[in-house]
């Protein structure tokens, strides 16, 4: 029994060192293949690298970094809309029924041309004014001059050439505020007098525009009673010289932005034209709920292109431009976790992934602020292939 218990232990002892000699055999020996290709690609700590062969660089393009001139700029997109400055209501003086209107949304006017007629019974009452004074006046004239050669002969007293002459001097004032009043209505002297010689008054009250533009809203119709000042207006006339474009700009970049700073916007209907323009308004305040300010620009249009309503992208400029490494976005690949990286190579075989800190964008360059240095190698064309090759989702 004693010999049985002896043999049982040796045995165990035997299979424990067994067990251990291949635990320290696994833990000592070669690598294993994923490590081992792990290692292969290893750069510098921190960085992974690739190597390629002839006919894979063949597919790409190296070369060096450079530098490039940035422009110091904000983007922002907002829309267009008509310069509330150079625009005009156009409403009646006087309340009347529009009996004609002439130009239609879009049509181009000058400055007094005839927007539309109404029929106005206050202009209809004041000319009746005016022909009742100008009887007067005739009438008066008569009886003074009658006054006048009776007194010559004795057949009239003093006081009756006087009281004639009165009379006169009344009527005349009456029909001097008779004839104001009419002009008011925008009678010029000449109808003035046509009435008063023709004894007829014509109650067609004539809206001209006070300027030159374009009309943008029309209401007028004949038959519509229309009043002064009393919404929708008849006609809006706007100067398309210039347009207003609004922006929201994030709180951030507020300290950036002047009143007189140059803007350059662009228009989806016009991909490959800038129109210029300058900042006019910047607002009082932030907007609690979204985080941005409010910028007005003014943007010059002489062509007259712009449409109130457009989509507007544009970029102020916020300063000078500045001298900073550059490579083409191509070289720059956005990774999974937000990084931004290229790739760098000595010997153009062996390629090492570099994380980078992108800047400034402009005209398909991208500034590079940190992670690169002057005439490194690095891909110019195909980076998004070296990093497809690193995840092993490109063959060889």
């Amino acid at each position: 029994m004693r010999r049985t218990i002896k043999y049982l232990a040796l045995v165990a002892l035997l299979v424990i060192a067994v067990g251990v000699g291949v635990k320290f055999y696994s833990g000592s020996g070669a690598p294993k293949p994923a490590d081992a290709s792990k290692n292969a690609e290893a750069g510098a700590p921190g960085e992974l690298a690739v190597d390629l062969n002839e006919k894979q660089v063949a597919s790409i393009k190296i070369g060096p970094v450079e530098t490039a001139s940035f422009v110091l700029e904000r983007q922002a997109v907002g829309n267009i809309d008509f310069n509330q400055n150079l625009l005009t209501q156009v409403f009646t003086p006087y309340q009347g029924r529009i009996i004609n209107a002439y130009p239609n949304v879009g049509d181009k006017v000058e400055k007094d041309q005839v927007l539309f007629t109404i029929d106005s019974p206050d202009l209809l009452n004041a000319e009746s004014a005016l022909i009742a004074a100008a009887g007067v006046l005739k009438l008066q004239n008569v009886t003074l001059v009658r006054a006048q050669k009776m007194k010559s002969f004795g057949g009239a007293s003093q006081q009756a050439v006087d009281q004639s002459t009165s009379d006169q001097m009344t009527a005349e004032g009456a029909l001097k505020s008779a004839r104001d009043a009419v002009r008011i209505f925008g009678k010029t002297e000449e109808e003035i007098d046509k009435i008063v010689a023709e004894r007829r008054a014509d109650p067609r009250l004539i809206v001209k525009s006070p300027m030159t533009g374009y009309v943008t809203t029309r209401s007028a119709a004949p038959g519509l009673f229309v009043q002064p000042g009393v919404a929708p207006p008849p006609f809006t006339v706007a100067d398309l010289s210039t347009m207003w474009m609004f922006a929201n700009v994030p709180e951030n970049e507020t300290p950036f932005l002047r009143v007189g700073q140059k803007v350059k916007a662009r228009i989806a209907a016009f991909p490959d034209r800038e129109f210029d323009g300058v900042i006019t308004v910047l607002g009082p305040s932030v907007d609690p709920n979204t985080r941005r300010e409010f910028v007005r620009s003014e943007i010059a249009d002489p062509e007259h292109l712009l449409r109130a309503g457009m989509f507007a992208h544009f970029t102020i400029s916020v300063g000078n431009s500045v001298d900073s490494l550059a490579v083409p976005q191509t070289a720059v690949v956005r990774e999974g976790d937000g990084s931004m990286t290229v790739w760098v190579t000595k010997d153009r075989r062996r390629f090492v992934r570099r994380t980078v800190k992108v800047g400034h964008t402009q005209d398909g360059i991208d500034e590079i602020v940190e992670g690169l240095q002057r005439d490194e190698q690095i891909v110019l064309e195909g980076a998004v292939f070296l990093s497809n090759k690193l995840a092993g989702g490109t063959p060889d």
